[in-house]
């Protein structure tokens, strides 16, 4: 019997529709004259879901009793019974009632493939198998039902239904998704913008690989070699090398320039052995390679490159990073092209980066403006000398003849003329002797004797000493311009460097020095005040080191032990000197600034201070004056109940002074941080009561939504139950009539959450951390609206407790106070901060 199809729909989280488009689906193919059954469908009461059932044939689910309690299930038997061409099942992930023939629906759901029915059915990413940790992390919450990855692997066919993070918000928010009583802690735990992007990053990331892994299996089956490039993906080749760091994160970032891009490093070990890298490098790149979220290989092969670029190939790569190599160019001259070329040659499609490194080019370093040619080419010219002198003669010597002098004077000529172009003059004028005392005893009558019979021979010999000169005189020109063109640009270079970071506003003095060091391979480098403190120091000294010293300006000077300086060094220090000097002011004026910056706020707080206390304690205190000074007032007769109101006005009045200087005391103690702490484990609810309690309000006008296992948190219970009576108190004020204020606690991660939620007029995005600035009041208000210091004293007195208190727009309108707390340990001491 053919077996049936398997197609699942895909979603990261409930509500983005994976049910409502498999009803979609399964009356679309029912009007195809395709035979459809609904085997179960979980509505969760969703209307709109549960109206695509429409005329879809649904099958009677089987009754299970379980502890005195009624559990309906899929009846697979009917559904087999049944045979349609297709079966709708919901919910692959869900655990089956004890007693159940098979513990899990995809366990039922193999036995209708099998029976060769085809099946559509849904499920969560946080319900995979080797995604549950992940999923875990992201949202807090532990995920007891899920469905093996192979299972999903075995699918025929697998669909992402996907949906905007805030989207899916909305919706929830909206009451299409959960019932109103579970939306509030929906949003603030599981439902969390953060959570939902994550988890939809998640899911297409899943299926991605699902996708990557098909084409995998395509081309093998098809014998396809080319690279399709589907994804990048980009390979590193690593030696083991100190240069494995810089080309790891080069690949890092190519990979990251795409979505979806892929990091891949291998090590190719030689067949012999003998090459092998140092493991403790190889595994530190391995750490730095899965730190960047890539994997590691290692491959064994004879011929480096050639195993390489197969595995770049086999792995699909669209990218291969290399390091340049270390050889010197001796080394390349001799020994071949190396690796890199050969990769090149071999890669075909794949494109091949050739990454510079430390290792290869050294630090950046001024050339030395000395002698034109290096004591390396001299040595080299003389070393030609010596080797192709004897080389030239033994083959001139060979062919000797009467008519061949006149081509042997050319080739010796060459010979210079090559001398001179690599080591200058001394190796020139050098191959010149030797070549004409050569030519002399080998070529020139007499044979075997240094005589020169003929005034033209001599000729010659001063002719060849003449071009040497000439030869070597043009190179050793031409190659003091190449280096102080090449010392100019290097000049600039640095110039341009020290300079820019200074504009950038870098941490310019050490930056400065670092590159001074580099630049002029210099032992130390420091920067010394006029009090003769160091400022800035890099380097060890050492013995022997000659010391150089630079003023800046007259307020340091700068020390510096190396090699000897030449003058064109010294002109460059001084214009190094004078951005030290402008590095150093920066750093002052840093600290000055860096210094104001709390004078001027506590002078803000104060200036905001002067006109509060202007503006909302003038007006309290004008009332409690004129009620007292009423009473006061011997010739007024005042009636019983004008005098109660009296009396109730300068006692209303007098109370609101007070919580206004209790106010402004508690700021001025969150400011100056001597804010007085015991945080010990603190049981949510007691203080959600208490803090209702307080203000002492008519029924209804707070919901109190207490959290399931919510644990105890650690804060401190009098500093808590302020910062909710401030929270609840703004909250009424804002609060349309009609509408409670909730206050909710909930658990998430390590965390305890409680929320003040109302549904007044809100707060624009932009102006959400504002009302934690002291003074800000939205709109003007009348008596009794204080200073606007409330939030401001419920951020201090949480951050006080170690939490955090943060505004959040109320989906559908109004604002959400939401007070973070840590869950408290086991054993939580006392702190007094």
């Amino acid at each position: 019997m053919k077996r049936g199809r398997l197609r699942v729909l895909l979603g990261a989280a409930p509500g983005v529709g994976k049910t409502y488009t498999m009803l979609e689906e399964g009356a679309r193919l029912a009007r195809e004259g395709k035979d459809v059954v609904v085997a179960v469908v979980e509505t969760h009461g969703r209307e709109a879901t549960a109206s695509m059932l429409g005329d879809l044939e649904v099958v009677p689910r089987t009754t299970t009793l379980h502890r005195g309690v009624e559990l309906t299930e899929m009846d697979v038997d009917a559904v087999l019974t049944r045979r349609p061409d297709l079966a709708l099942v919901d919910e692959l992930a869900h655990t089956n009632a004890p007693g159940s023939v098979r513990q899990k629906r995809w366990q039922d759901v193999q036995v209708l493939l099998d029976a060769g029915i085809d099946v559509v059915s849904t499920v969560n990413v946080q319900h995979i198998e080797s995604l549950n940790d992940v999923v875990e992390k992201i949202t807090g919450a532990a995920q007891r039902e899920t469905v093996p990855d192979s299972m999903l692997r075995s699918a025929d066919q697998i669909e992402v239904v996907d949906l905007a993070p805030q989207t899916l918000r909305d919706r929830l928010a909206e009451g299409n998704v959960y019932p109103a009583a579970r939306i509030d802690a929906a949003l603030s735990n599981y439902f969390r913008l953060g959570n939902l992007t994550a988890l939809r990053e998640l899911a297409l990331l899943w299926l991605a690989d699902e996708v990557d892994s098909a084409l995998k299996a395509y081309r093998v089956e098809n014998g396809i070699d080319s690279k399709w490039e589907a994804r990048e993906r980009v390979v590193v080749a690593l030696t083991g090398g100190p240069e494995g760091e810089t080309l790891i994160r080069r690949g890092a970032r190519i990979a990251a320039r795409s979505s979806g891009g892929e990091l891949v490093t291998v090590h190719v070990i030689a067949q012999d052995g003998l090459r092998d890298a140092h493991p403790g490098a190889l595994s530190a790149q391995r750490a730095l390679t899965e730190k960047l979220g890539g994997t590691h290989h290692q491959v064994v092969g004879g011929d480096v490159p050639v195993a390489l670029v197969q595995f770049a190939k086999a792995m699909n790569a669209s990218q291969l990073v290399i390091g340049v190599s270390r050889r010197s160019r001796v080394a390349a001259a001799l020994t071949g092209p190396g690796i890199g070329a050969t990769v090149i040659r071999e890669s075909g499609d794949i494109d091949v980066h050739i990454v510079t490194h430390s290792a290869a080019g050294g630090r950046f370093t001024l050339p030395r403006a000395g002698g034109a040619l290096t004591l390396r080419r001299r040595l080299l010219g003389g070393g030609l000398a010596v080797v192709l002198g004897p080389i030239v003669t033994w083959l001139l010597v060979m062919f000797r003849s009467d008519e061949s002098l006149t081509s042997d004077v050319l080739v010796y000529q060459l010979l210079v003329v090559v001398v001179a172009l690599v080591g200058g003059i001394w190796p020139a004028l050098f191959a010149a002797v030797l070549s004409g005392v050569t030519l002399d005893f080998f070529f020139v009558e007499p044979y075997d004797s240094i005589t020169v019979g003929r005034p033209l021979h001599l000729l010659t010999l001063v002719l060849y000493v003449v071009i040497a000169l000439l030869v070597s005189y043009v190179v050793d020109q031409a190659a003091r311009r190449s280096r102080a063109a090449a010392r100019a640009v290097a000049e600039s270079e640095l110039l341009a460097a020290v300079a820019g970071g200074v504009i950038r506003g870098q941490d310019a003095l050490h930056a400065l020095l670092s590159r001074t060091q580099d630049a002029f391979r210099l032992r130390t480098v420091s920067v010394i005040d006029v009090d003769g403190d160091v400022v800035d120091s890099l380097g060890a000294p050492r013995a022997g080191d000659e010391t150089t010293v630079v003023p800046v300006g007259t307020r340091a000077r700068l020390e510096m032990t190396g090699p000897p300086m030449a003058a064109s060094e010294r002109r460059l220090l001084a214009v190094i000197a004078a951005q030290v000097e402008t590095a150093l002011e920066h750093k002052a004026l840093s600290a000055t600034a860096d210094s104001a910056g709390p004078l001027a706020q506590v002078d803000q707080v104060r200036t905001a201070l002067l006109a509060a206390v202007g503006h909302d304690l003038r007006r309290p205190l004008a009332s409690a004056t004129a009620a007292v000074t009423g009473l006061r007032q011997g010739d007024v007769v005042w009636a019983d109940r004008d005098r109660d109101e009296l009396l109730a006005t300068a006692h209303e009045s007098l109370d609101a002074l007070s919580a206004l200087v209790t106010n402004l005391l508690d700021v001025s103690r969150v400011q100056a941080g001597a804010l007085a702490v015991s945080r010990q484990p603190v049981d949510v609810d007691d203080v959600l009561f208490a803090s209702v309690d307080e203000l002492q309000v008519e029924p209804g006008r707070i919901e109190l939504q207490r959290g399931e296992d919510v644990p105890q948190a650690d804060a401190d219970p009098v500093l808590l139950q302020r910062v909710l009576v401030n929270l609840l108190d703004n909250a009424l004020k804002y609060a349309p009539g009609g509408t409670p204020v909730r206050l909710s606690s909930s658990s998430f991660g390590n965390a305890v959450e409680i929320r003040v939620t109302d549904q007044g007029p809100g707060i624009s995005p932009e102006r959400l951390d504002l009302v934690f600035v002291p003074f800000q009041r939205l709109g003007d208000t009348d008596n009794t609206a204080g200073l606007g210091l409330g939030l401001a004293i419920s951020k201090g007195f949480t951050e006080g407790m170690g939490g955090a208190l943060r505004a959040e727009e109320t989906p559908g309108g109004g604002l959400s106070m939401v007070v973070s707390l840590p869950v408290a340990r086991q054993t939580t001491g006392t702190d007094h901060t």
